[in-house]
């Protein structure tokens, strides 16, 4: 890797470094609910409180997943680093308002009579929806877990682990193999099963899986176990075996119960977020056998996105109609922040230069189509989009500071791993 490159990726850095800040400073500063607690279920895109909205447990379990994250973050830069002043500080407000996010969770969310988490209150706390959705489950582990990384509060830690126990016995399909998308309240089978309307209805998906997979492995980081590295390993396993499409590169979206697929679309912002979620969960499994077997399969489902998935402006594309055989334009923000984890990650595995040059396209459609400079934080659709969605919401139940904080800070240490590989070279 040349001068020019280390130079280049030095100062995506320290780009990354201060827009992770100025996310977290929005969430910190126009989504704390004063009124009835938590955090507001909705902020408009000019940054209004929807004072009554609906709270929901995706967005109040991500709130809790960046704040402990990025509060670790802080501190850990902070040792790294002497002379980054004010860390310290920064951290302390950070980690308050994950402590906020973990108490409303354990206080509102948690089903003190039947287990897990419900799916969503009303703006007071009331219990509106009460199902048991394996997707929010496993993003209340994937919090918990974080924020046990961070204060080591052990009420996290056996939280997360009642719920990794719960999904084993009611979510896990021991006879087919797999997680099914949702149950009643009370654990029992429904009969819609969609996870948003835009989905399918159908009992097993890519989406679910993926996410299984991500609050899997951050446990197994914190508090490996034999169960916690059987079922991800089965999970790494899965994800080989029925949910990648090894022929064309892509993911399988919606399946059966026997895993016959059904999928009419490919979804590039999953393919490139499962590439790196992948390889981090091989990682953590710690098994190089399988590591070494699948990399190859990682490397494939981000070079997919790199061929197939790029727009004319350089972001990459929602999804791909196999039907019509005609990709959608729309730009989602989350889509982008995961493209710019995916394409780094591909540089760091394959030293390939088209994913660092895709890498910087994205980053630079973010910042000249996403990110809001008038109001801060990022666009849920970009801004040549928004025309046909004027009320689109800044923060709400499918828009926390999950995916675009967590790329800045993967951007810090993707560019720390690249730096520390080329010293050794």
């Amino acid at each position: 890797m040349n001068e020019a490159s280390i130079a280049f990726l030095s100062g995506c850095k320290n780009a990354a470094r201060l827009e992770a800040e100025h996310i977290a400073n929005w969430w910190a500063t126009y989504t704390v609910d004063e009124h009835h607690g938590g955090f507001y279920g909705e902020v408009g895109r000019n940054n209004t409180p929807v004072i009554e909205s609906e709270k929901s447990i995706i967005q109040n379990t991500r709130i809790l997943w960046f704040f402990s994250e990025y509060a670790h973050f802080l501190r850990t830069e902070s040792l790294k680093t002497k002379s980054l002043k004010g860390r310290g500080s920064k951290s302390e407000r950070y980690e308050a308002l994950a402590t906020r996010a973990f108490d409303y969770l354990l206080s509102y969310f948690d089903d003190k009579e039947q287990g897990g988490v419900v799916w969503q209150l009303d703006h007071q706390g009331q219990v509106t929806d009460g199902k048991k959705q394996t997707y929010a489950i496993s993003f209340a582990i994937y919090g918990l877990s974080a924020y046990y990384k961070l204060t080591n509060n052990p009420q996290a830690l056996a939280k997360a682990q009642e719920y990794f126990g719960l999904l084993e016995k009611h979510a896990r399909d021991h006879e087919r193999n797999g997680y099914v998308e949702v149950l009643s309240q009370d654990w029992q089978p429904l009969a819609d099963v969609r996870l948003s309307d835009k989905d399918d209805n159908l009992p097993k998906t890519m989406n679910t899986h993926l996410h299984v997979l991500e609050a899997y492995t951050s446990l197994h980081l914190v508090a490996p176990t034999a169960q916690t590295a059987e079922a991800l390993a089965n999970l790494i396993d899965l994800f080989n075996d029925r949910i990648i499409d090894h022929d064309s590169g892509h993911l399988r979206l919606f399946m059966e119960m026997d895993w016959q697929d059904k999928s009419t679309l490919w979804s590039y912002g999953h393919d490139i977020e499962c590439s790196w979620l992948l390889f981090e969960a091989l990682e953590a499994l710690g098994d190089e056998q399988r590591l070494q077997r699948l990399t190859p399969v990682v490397l494939k489902l981000a070079d997919t996105t790199l061929a197939e998935g790029i727009g004319e402006r350089g972001q990459v594309f929602d999804q791909f109609d196999c039907i019509k055989r005609i990709n959608h334009p729309e730009s989602h923000w989350w889509v982008q922040a995961e493209a710019l984890v995916g394409f780094l990650n591909l540089f760091y595995l394959a030293r390939n230069e088209q994913a660092l040059d895709a890498f910087n396209l994205v980053w630079q459609f973010i910042n000249d189509y996403h990110k809001d400079d008038e109001y801060g934080e990022w666009h849920y659709l970009s801004t040549l989009d928004q025309p046909s969605h004027p009320a689109i919401y800044k923060a709400g139940g499918w828009k926390a500071p999950y995916h675009n904080g967590r790329a800045m800070m993967e951007i810090c240490k993707l560019v720390d791993r690249i730096c520390a590989a080329e010293a050794n070279r």
